[in-house]
């Protein structure tokens, strides 16, 4: 109920959001209309540094909700069937690997790995988003699921953690997978459980199914176009930024990103470090550790890409749960227990103030960030966000002492903040982040049948998004031929023009019109056409 409770409030409510939601649901819409399933593009233009795997999943449920909801918001399921996964998984793995306790004990471990993932700060927005990598941390979970089983089932525990492999790298980065397989690679030398012939057939196994799984969509895409293939491959393997700058951005984005898994993994890590061999703890630290160097050599250390990390952490984090102090657990305890109260309650007063203007500095301020906008009173969301109060406040008040109760209580917490906003604040953010507007008032400027539309500075969200809502595509504008196409999109700031097009001979550039999101002091969007 905790995960459903998670995963539903703002899941398939809302528009396109910038950047990676906007590109991968365009690129969902894309393989639905043309067909093309090998090939993703975004805008009509080849999109070759995701994989396709989540995107396919996510058209399927275009097609079977489509009936119920938007393309979009049902495309969006498969984000929440992803993280329904992973949950599922991360307690299965959790309860496997302790399969020597008592069943209490079992029970107890495995939810607190389910508790510490639901918990990390991570997913709070992008479990909620149109993300790729989600399939990949839901794939992490399954791979930690089949390793309890190499010992006495070796081949269907190879078949298992194969198939993960090659679904991760299917829909991430290469580092993910590759960084899991090192990890088992290596537990072959430290546990001596695996040095036997089923050891040897489950890895043996498990490479194969993974390097097929892996391969299949490369191979594809060889068949359609070599070229892209080597586009793919370009993408792939190129380095993004200095191991010194990855390495500052790796610690700064994950001392947030992942608590409080990584405090709690730390502590694991410490009170068990004379149990490093066992299986339970080398796996999912060395896993971490593999990704983390391999993303911070390669890069990019962008959020989503350590989503799928938060797997492997959130495993090792659950064993340090029960060897806590009862001073820390006191301590993780009351601090979310205040900081939720506080951001719960600030939501509320947001709400209020923007359906009645009272408090008038706070209903001033949601006013002057999104100009125009009327909240409107609805009873369901109002109900829900009631009943997760009530929900929290059970919590907080009538569950006893246990080294679960601050793990359970932080999770609660990140439950009642991202449900009561989702329910409540939802119109108010979805009119600022929504590109609709600005594609629906574009379109009724240009003529019905456009030879061209040149764009100047569109980033990919951009494109995407007027794709979707109004199946505008533009092409490079290029200034060796700045008039090859009468009309011209440029997206530049409130400050300057952006570089306009410059005026030809006896020809003159003439704006049409000037759009923005609501409230958006970075972006402006001007049409300029042509005018002899």
């Amino acid at each position: 109920m905790m995960g459903l409770a998670f995963i539903v409030p703002g899941l398939v409510f809302h528009d396109l959001w910038k950047t990676q939601d906007a590109i991968a649901l365009s690129i969902v819409h894309g393989m639905a209309t043309s067909g093309d399933l090998i090939v993703p593009r975004v805008a009509g233009v080849p999109w070759l540094s995701e994989q396709p795997l989540y995107h396919w999943v996510a058209l399927v449920f275009g097609k079977l909700f489509g009936w119920a909801f938007q393309f979009h918001a049902a495309a969006r399921i498969a984000s929440g069937v992803f993280v329904a996964a992973a949950f599922m998984l991360i307690y299965r793995a959790e309860r496997e690997w302790t399969a020597q306790e008592d069943p209490d004990t079992r029970r107890t471990a495995a939810g607190a790995a389910f508790l510490i993932l639901l918990g990390c700060m991570g997913l709070l927005v992008h479990a909620h988003e149109a993300l790729p990598e989600l399939a990949a941390l839901a794939a992490m979970c399954g791979a930690l699921a089949a390793l309890p089983y190499a010992v006495a089932r070796p081949v269907p525990a190879g078949l298992a953690l194969g198939a993960a492999l090659g679904v991760a790298a299917l829909s991430a980065n290469w580092f993910v997978p590759v960084g899991m397989a090192i990890a088992v690679i290596a537990a072959h030398f430290v546990a001596p459980e695996w040095r036997t012939r089923g050891g040897v057939a489950f890895l043996v196994v498990a490479l194969v199914v993974g390097l097929l799984i892996a391969a299949a969509w490369p191979a594809a895409l060889a068949l359609r176009s070599p070229g892209l293939l080597r586009d793919w491959w370009s993408f792939a393997s190129l380095r993004e930024g200095t191991v010194g700058a990855n390495l500052r951005q790796f610690l700064t984005t994950m001392s947030w990103f992942s608590w409080p898994a990584w405090p709690l993994a730390v502590w694991s890590a410490w009170s068990l470090r004379r149990h490093w061999r066992e299986l339970r703890l080398f796996v999912p630290a060395a896993a971490f550790l593999a990704m983390a160097a391999l993303l911070i050599i390669w890069g990019p250390t962008s959020n989503e890409n350590l989503v799928p990390m938060l797997a492997p952490l959130a495993l090792l984090a659950a064993h340090g749960v029960f060897t806590l102090r009862r001073g820390a657990v006191a301590a993780l305890d009351w601090f979310g227990v205040i900081t939720f109260a506080f951001f719960a309650a600030f939501v509320w007063v947001g709400y209020v103030a923007m359906l009645g203007g009272v408090p008038g500095p706070i209903a001033r301020n949601f006013a002057r960030i999104a100009p125009g906008f009327n909240m409107e009173f609805h009873v369901l969301p109002v109900l829900v966000g009631l009943a997760l109060l009530a929900a929290w406040l059970y919590l907080i008040f009538f569950t006893p002492f246990s080294p679960m109760r601050s793990v359970a209580r932080w999770a609660g917490g990140i439950i009642l903040l991202w449900g009561t906003a989702a329910m409540l604040w939802m119109p108010w953010i979805d009119y600022q982040r929504s590109y609709r507007t600005v594609a629906l008032q574009l379109k009724s400027r240009l003529p019905a049948k456009l030879p061209c539309l040149a764009a100047r500075g569109l980033g990919v969200s951009q494109a995407a998004a007027l794709d979707y809502h109004a199946s505008i595509r533009t092409q490079p504008f290029d200034p060796l031929a700045p008039t090859a196409c009468r009309y011209v999109l440029v997206q530049g700031s409130p400050q300057s023009e952006y570089d306009a097009p410059t005026s030809a001979s006896r020809m003159q550039w003439e704006k049409l019109e000037e759009l923005s999101r609501p409230g958006d002091r970075a972006e402006r969007y001007r049409l300029y056409r042509l005018e002899k």
